[in-house]
């Protein structure tokens, strides 16, 4: 009975961590969607564009929080998550949409974190992303290819921003949308698949009691 206690709380928290998942990627989305109307992706001006909107713009400086808040508690909501439903034993092949989905939303939020390094094009966002290139670039084979579809064409300069703001914005962001609402569903649907066996379990432990009594007397 403890141990089927133990697992339904584990599976009612991975239920409850995978909404506020889902959640946290539309505060993402929304803020994103906001702070885009008043961001410029250029190089020099990217920096100011967000000074203006924390400065100027009525709330802006708490939808830019908001905004980086939630990239940085999806990264680690997610990973708890990975921890709950290991602890919760549901490393099993029924869960395999469950664990899929977390594992590539883990990544999808550490590629939205990338991809926002230099989006500030700050001094510290700007060194970072110039030796994160050179480790990119020693990539055999393909490392120079991918830093040139990244930069467009080598030099980090406007285009950069360019590439890395729409990689951000649609690409990743709506991967980490659909990814949330999937594991969503299956987390879900797993739990909705066990319920009525864990209320067998109960049942006949139930009938059993009064059997072992008699047998005791």
């Amino acid at each position: 009975m403890k141990s089927l206690s133990y697992e339904f709380v584990l599976k009612r928290t991975a239920t409850i961590l995978s909404v506020a998942l889902l959640t946290l990627c539309a505060i993402a989305a929304v803020t994103g969607i906001l702070l885009s109307f008043y961001y410029e992706p250029v190089a020099g001006g990217a920096n100011q564009a967000l000074q203006w909107i924390d400065t100027e713009i009525p709330n802006g400086q708490i939808i830019h929080g908001l905004h980086d808040y939630a990239g940085t508690l999806l990264i680690g909501v997610a990973l708890i998550q990975m921890v709950v439903m290991f602890l919760g034993r549901q490393f099993r092949r029924s869960w395999l949409t469950g664990w899929i989905s977390n594992i590539l939303l883990i990544l999808n939020a550490i590629a939205l974190a990338w991809t926002a390094m230099i989006l500030d094009w700050s001094q510290v966002g700007y060194w970072r992303f110039r030796i994160e290139l050179s480790t990119i670039e020693a990539i055999p084979f393909i490392g120079s290819t991918l830093r040139d579809v990244i930069t467009g064409g080598g030099a980090v300069n406007t285009t950069t921003v360019e590439h890395l703001y729409t990689i951000h914005s649609y690409i990743i962001s709506g991967s980490a949308i659909m990814l949330a609402i999937v594991h969503l569903l299956g987390v879900l649907w797993q739990e909705k698949q066990q319920t009525p066996i864990a209320s067998v379990t109960s049942a006949q432990s139930k009938t059993n009691a009064p059997r072992e009594l008699i047998k005791n007397s």
